[in-house]
């Protein structure tokens, strides 16, 4: 039996791959940047939007017709929209997550940028990210995205993912690891 998971990210990954090459070609990349940066707050702020790329009890016709109305009121390039209604049409809107992650790693790639995926105790300021974005560079030798969530449970400290590579410097595992190391002792 295969994997949902693996099946889903080479569906977003042939539809990623088809709209980064037509954007590079184009060269509208910053366009289709801002288009993807758009989808995903859509995504993330509405539960309409998430319920369309869903559920299966809309029909072909329904999505498509939906995808093409925010399509048009969200104003996005005429590739992403037409990618988009495809997507409605074999329904594949649930990929829609997957793909928007995938080209702005493939946007971020080709213009030598790196996300880094951080999860700290409480929200960081500006100058907090700016600083933790320049000393990542300094390690990696990329230019760095910061993308920051919020877990409370960390106490203290950061988590940061860049690629393969994770540095845990939270309180929470530190506590954790104290604990390991006591239960070895005793």
């Amino acid at each position: 039996m295969s994997d949902t998971g693996s099946i889903s990210s080479g569906i977003a990954a042939r539809y990623a791959t088809a709209i980064f090459e037509l954007a590079k070609d184009a060269k509208k990349l910053p366009a289709v940047e801002k288009d993807f940066d758009a989808l995903a707050a859509a995504l993330e702020d509405s539960d309409a939007l998430r319920d369309l790329t869903s559920s299966p009890v809309y029909t072909r016709e329904d999505a498509a017709s939906s995808v093409a109305a925010i399509a048009k009121k969200m104003k996005l390039s005429k590739d992403v929209a037409s990618t988009l209604g495809l997507m409605a049409e074999k329904r594949r809107l649930f990929v829609l997550p997957s793909l928007i992650t995938t080209v702005k790693a493939m946007i971020a790639e080709e213009k030598g940028e790196i996300t880094a995926e951080v999860t700290a105790a409480k929200s960081l300021t500006k100058a907090q990210q700016d600083k933790l974005a320049k000393t990542l560079k300094a390690t990696i030798g990329k230019d760095v995205n910061v993308n920051v969530s919020v877990d409370e449970t960390l106490i203290g400290g950061l988590i940061v993912k860049v690629g393969s590579k994770m540095i845990d410097s939270s309180i929470r595992s530190k506590l954790s690891n104290l604990q390991n190391a006591m239960k070895e002792v005793g």
